[in-house]
């Protein structure tokens, strides 16, 4: 048996809409069953004012944090209760309660006026875990994408940016393509800079950081690149020449990933002692309520977790 818990997100976003969706139809074994960390009474009031019907593989875990339904508006006792879903579903898991968790969208901005002061889902689960080497990998439409830096301005990814935390990136994808049964594949690397700074004309990153760090991945047994430009990188890796891409920021990586593969994009966090996926999509406020969200991405991180599920975590220590 496998047990699946899933946060529900912002409830006045796409989130309830699309796990109620992707979880009635998906074709899942029969020892799959579905924990939805939420407000039954929210939840069961979208599907029905959407028409969408609750399968019988879900059960509920209840919440304190009160909520009401505002369909397409922020609102701090949405993001309160989305955050206590996220804190209980991390507990479940560190028990053994629950095998892995599913995140659905959750909005930044709310977090940020409920006094929950966190970059995104990603950081929130490495201090909640007390993870410190963690990384975020976005996976869609044939590429796997590890982002050094995240959720900062794009202003300060060059300070941001060490030896260290590329090297501790391209390990994580290392481990993770061992996790997915890749483990002769290679790992390219985006250079920060046009060109991957063009022998240093067009800034010195890929030489004084990134391509130094790649020398260091390399003696622990990786499979590397040099710097590559990340304008023929991605190509490079749906012709099938890197089984993962690192990039140094956020857009660098998930701009043609969104491209190709904007409805079935995943994310899942690495490093961590549980295992966590998530749709890669926000909360989608402007369609929130009208029965007009896609759940394939949803769908797909599920079937991602079910998958991982089943895998021993390399990340898991006791």
């Amino acid at each position: 048996m496998k047990r699946i818990g899933i946060t529900i997100g912002d409830v006045n976003g796409i989130g309830p809409e699309v796990a109620l969706k992707a979880i009635r139809r998906g074709r899942w074994a029969e020892g799959v069953e579905f924990i939805l960390f939420g407000s039954e009474e929210i939840i069961r009031e979208q599907a029905g004012a959407m028409r969408i019907p609750v399968s019988r593989k879900i059960s509920f875990q209840a919440l304190e944090a009160p909520v009401k339904w505002n369909p397409g508006k922020i609102r701090v006792d949405a993001a309160r209760h989305a955050g206590e879903a996220i804190r209980m579903a991390v507990k479940n898991c560190l028990s053994g309660e629950i095998d892995a968790m599913v995140t659905a969208p959750i909005c930044k901005e709310g977090l940020h006026k409920a006094a929950i002061k966190v970059p995104g889902h990603t950081e929130y689960l490495a201090e909640l875990t007390h993870t410190k080497n963690f990384g975020m990998m976005l996976m869609g439409a044939g590429l796997r994408v590890m982002l050094v830096t995240r959720h900062i301005p794009i202003s300060q990814v060059s300070k941001a940016l060490t030896r260290q935390s590329i090297v501790e990136h391209i390990q994580l994808t290392g481990e993770a393509l061992k996790l997915f049964g890749l483990k002769k594949g290679k790992i390219g690397v985006c250079g920060l800079n046009p060109h991957a700074g063009d022998g240093g004309v067009i800034g010195r990153e890929e030489i004084e950081l990134i391509n130094p760090a790649i020398r260091q991945a390399r003696k622990r047994g990786l499979n590397v690149s040099n710097a590559v430009p990340a304008d023929t990188i991605f190509y490079e890796a749906l012709r099938g020449d890197y089984a993962a891409v690192v990039a140094m920021y956020h857009d660098q990586g998930l701009a043609p990933l969104k491209m190709i593969g904007f409805d079935e994009g995943i994310n899942v966090t690495l490093g961590l002692p549980i295992i966590r996926t998530s749709p890669d999509h926000g909360t989608a406020f402007g369609i929130a309520g009208k029965n007009e969200a896609s759940p394939k991405s949803m769908k797909c991180a599920i079937q991602l977790a079910v998958e991982m599920a089943g895998k021993p975590n390399p990340w898991k220590t006791s």
